[in-house]
């Protein structure tokens, strides 16, 4: 089978190959770094070598659980935040139907999800939606204690057990979290939930290839097996022995920092493809937090391309010059659809009659970059030869290890989020939870 491909040459226009070609040995003992755990935060790397050992009985176990709560359930509720949701979401969504929650007759739940807010309003719907509903929930927390999945998981429960009575609930709740202490761990054992362990080395946003991704990809009936073979193939691609000259992780780090030393701030994640929406959500997540902290670090956003042409494409072409794309682009796609002959041809459009749409959208796609590029824009490309479960795997694990070797050039350490503190801190404050006397005082005579 192919490997994704990364194209660089369309910022070298911008930067210079021979300075890009000049972090090979920075980036090579960046990537070795992260080998040997000599580097920062080298205590949260179990997500390196993970894909390659994942063993027969862990998948089995993964399929069997998500089996039972196929067998059982309309809905599935995936409560988690951050790291805990966006991998799986991104792989569900980019796998499903676009349509998926509006057909009838199914072979899975329809996944939901709930935990990544406080919305009230999203809150009160939900739980009116599953009224009536045969419903499991799998909780995903390494603490239990993290505020807003914690609040969605009490109100679910609650209702799972007044809908389904407390023994039936209890065989329709799987806790994804640590295996040993913590709040949700104590509920587990205590109510004899099914569990999986999020171990201390792997951090959420660098999961969706423990069971907190790969259980819900399951349950919404999509091959975690070859997820996984993907995401394999690509740790052996972007491993330290593999040259700089073939290795897209390291190459991808290097051209990224060299494009911000030359001062391209943002990075903006494009897709002409709908249903990869959500890869953009998992990546900013991925680069935003590892990356920006110390007063530094390339601001990761993104965007939906054609559509986000005709609202962002001005400001892209001909705003500030601070910006870089990463264009994710899909070789084939998985049905064809042949533009029709029109003979009134009021819309113009008889030039397109019996062409691919796929081939419409590629010549947007060609056509954009260009653009782009003519407007100041240095354009990498990540090609996946089509999207499925393979292709994915590997996109996955190659941008997880692009951003720890990125960290590293950077200076930064790529698996802490000190920052996301302090916010809690202060809701916290304002909420008078008790033990934040002290701080509830003092933000109280700040507002």
């Amino acid at each position: 089978m192919e490997n994704i491909k990364l194209s660089i040459d369309k910022a070298f226009g911008f930067v210079s190959e021979q300075n890009v070609a000049a972090y090979k040995s920075q980036v090579n003992e960046a990537n070795k770094a992260l080998h040997n755990g000599t580097g920062k935060g080298s205590d949260f790397l179990g997500w390196l070598h993970l894909p390659s050992t994942i063993d027969e009985a862990h998948l089995s176990d993964i399929e069997n659980t998500a089996e039972i709560l196929r067998d059982n359930c309309e809905v599935v509720v995936v409560i988690g935040i951050g790291g805990s949701y966006l991998g799986a979401k991104a792989v569900i969504d980019a796998l499903s139907n676009s349509f998926d929650w509006l057909q009838t007759e199914r072979n899975s739940p329809v996944v939901v999800y709930a935990g990544q807010n406080i919305g009230e309003d999203y809150l009160y719907e939900l739980q009116e939606m599953l009224k009536n509903k045969k419903f499991g929930i799998i909780c995903i927390s390494k603490s239990g204690t993290t505020t807003e999945p914690a609040l969605a998981f009490r109100l679910l429960k609650t209702q799972l057990e007044a809908q389904q009575g407390k023994a039936a609930a209890q065989k329709l709740i799987v806790a994804i979290t640590d295996k040993s202490r913590g709040a949700l761990r104590t509920l587990a054992t205590q109510e004899g939930y099914k569990t999986f362990i999020i171990e201390d080395n792997i951090g959420g946003r660098y999961s969706v290839l423990t069971p907190v991704g790969l259980l819900p990809i399951a349950v919404a009936g999509h091959d975690i097996r070859q997820l996984v073979a993907g995401a394999i193939k690509m740790e052996t691609v972007c491993g330290p022995e593999t040259p700089f000259e073939e290795n897209p992780a390291a190459q991808y780090a290097a051209i990224r920092n060299e494009l911000y030393k030359n001062g391209k701030g943002i990075e903006i994640l494009v897709n002409f493809h709908p249903k990869l929406h959500f890869i953009g959500e998992w990546w900013k997540q991925l680069y935003g937090e590892s990356e920006g902290k110390e007063n530094k670090g390339i601001f990761p956003a993104a965007v939906d391309f054609t559509t986000d042409l005709h609202s962002m494409g001005q400001w892209i072409q001909e705003g500030v010059r601070s910006i870089f794309e990463t264009v994710i682009s899909v070789k084939a796609s998985n049905f064809t659809k042949i533009f029709p002959h029109d003979e009134s041809n009021l819309d113009g459009l008889n030039f397109l009659a019996g062409k691919r749409v796929d081939e419409v959208n590629k010549m947007a796609e060609l056509g954009t970059m260009i653009a782009h590029i003519d407007g100041g824009v240095p354009n990498l490309k990540v090609e996946l030869p089509s999207l499925n479960e393979y292709y994915l795997g590997q996109l996955l694990y190659f941008f997880e290890k692009a951003c720890g070797i990125s960290g590293y050039v950077l200076g930064v350490n790529p698996f802490d989020q000190p920052g996301v503190e302090a916010y809690k801190k202060n809701m916290f404050a304002l909420l008078e939870k008790p033990g934040f006397e002290a701080e509830t005082k003092a933000i109280k005579a700040r507002i």
